[in-house]
């Protein structure tokens, strides 16, 4: 996943293109102040340091020459020839498919991070009736990579077998798990709190008068749905007074992370009267806000629609979503610095690194209806 530049080829060195001169500063181009501003502001240094770094020139701390290269990354320019890193190494990332897009926003994460440590990231991307989760981890094996990061894999089904993670730790891989949590496997885990998530969300919708509250979310086999039951239930206990058993039966309904089954949960959820809708993803409440429009009511006069994960555009929906941000920074950023203290000797313990989400308020929450 290496990203290109638009360039069309590294900044400085012979055989510059107009933008990549812009860029380091070449005497007789106009912008150049302005390309090495970018950088520098970036990075957080002055545009004599960008250019001495761009040239090579000694006298930079160690630190500042990464800040400025990063920067370089992030801004979508090629490092300069002399500049780049050569590979320390492979690192495989397995994820669930790509159609939701809070998955390519933490790879990428993931893999810049990865990058600029010398590593290359080698993506592979789970499909329906494609290659599973095992023989992906097996192809990636036999190229020899480093280590592995998995997001959201079998290590959160709890009726899946956890003896293949036993299995890669004797072949001597090292090995981060994202999203979901097993006492049976012996590994660093990154996760979000989705207690606490459900808790945001069930306090913002009480304070705005809702207390007929339903919660959509995957199947019940999986950690984080567990997890957000939970949190959800406690919370609702805990500020309307409800009942946990009827909570369960009544206000909590199982279906797939995708928009129609995000439709489907709140359809029924909406049947029995509900006047908000937590949801566990930003897609399952992307199908809440169609099942709302379908029976002819509006998003949020008549229900109030949360999402989770704060996904690229999601900020873009009519009405903008109102949602749990995920920490895909912090999470991404995370998984790989513990990745990295693995592959040089030094394991995390079997322990969960759990991050806290953040409430964003937008328009599809609104006071309850009368």
């Amino acid at each position: 996943m290496a990203q290109q530049s638009g360039s069309g080829g590294p900044l400085g060195g012979p055989g510059q293109s107009a933008r990549e001169q812009r860029a380091t500063g070449q005497p007789g181009s106009g912008p150049a102040t302005a390309r090495l501003a970018d950088i520098a502001a970036h990075a957080g240094v002055s545009e004599a340091t960008v250019s001495r770094v761009l040239n090579g020139k000694p006298q930079v701390a160690a630190a500042t020459r990464e800040s400025v290269l990063a920067a370089l990354d992030v801004l979508g320019y090629e490092r300069p020839v002399r500049l780049r890193q050569r590979s320390a190494g492979l690192v495989g990332l397995i994820t669930p498919e790509l159609e939701n897009p809070i998955f390519p926003a933490l790879a990428q994460v993931i893999s810049q991070a990865l990058t600029r440590q010398g590593y290359t990231p080698v993506l592979a991307t789970q499909t329906p009736g494609g290659s599973t989760e095992d023989e992906l981890t097996e192809m990636l094996v036999d190229r020899g990579v480093s280590g592995m990061i998995y997001v959201s894999g079998l290590h959160a089904d709890t009726t899946a077998d956890t003896a293949r993670y036993d299995q890669l730790r004797a072949r001597g891989v090292p090995f981060v798990l994202v999203d979901g949590f097993s006492p049976k496997v012996r590994a660093p885990f990154i996760s979000p709190d989705d207690r606490a998530a459900m808790d945001l969300a069930v306090r913002h919708l009480v304070s705005l008068g809702h207390t007929r509250i339903g919660l959509a979310l995957g199947p019940q086999r999986f950690v984080p749905v567990q997890r957000k039951t939970e949190g959800f239930v406690r919370s609702m206990r805990e500020l309307l007074g409800l009942d946990p058993e009827d909570i369960e039966q009544r206000l909590v309904q199982h279906s797939l992370y995708t928009v129609e089954g995000g439709q489907a949960a709140a359809a029924a959820l909406i049947e029995r009267g509900c006047t908000a809708v937590v949801c566990a993803s930003d897609m399952m409440a992307l199908g809440a806000i169609r099942a709302v429009r379908q029976r002819e009511l509006r998003v949020p006069q008549d229900v109030s629609v949360v999402g989770f994960d704060d996904s690229p555009l999601i900020p873009f929906t009519d009405p903008p979503l109102t949602t749990v941000r995920k920490p895909v920074p912090a999470m991404g950023q995370a998984a790989v610095r513990t990745l990295l203290d693995e592959m040089q000797g030094t394991p995390a313990p079997h322990s969960e690194f759990v991050f806290m989400p953040e409430l964003v308020v937008r328009g599809s929450t609104a006071a309850a209806p009368a």
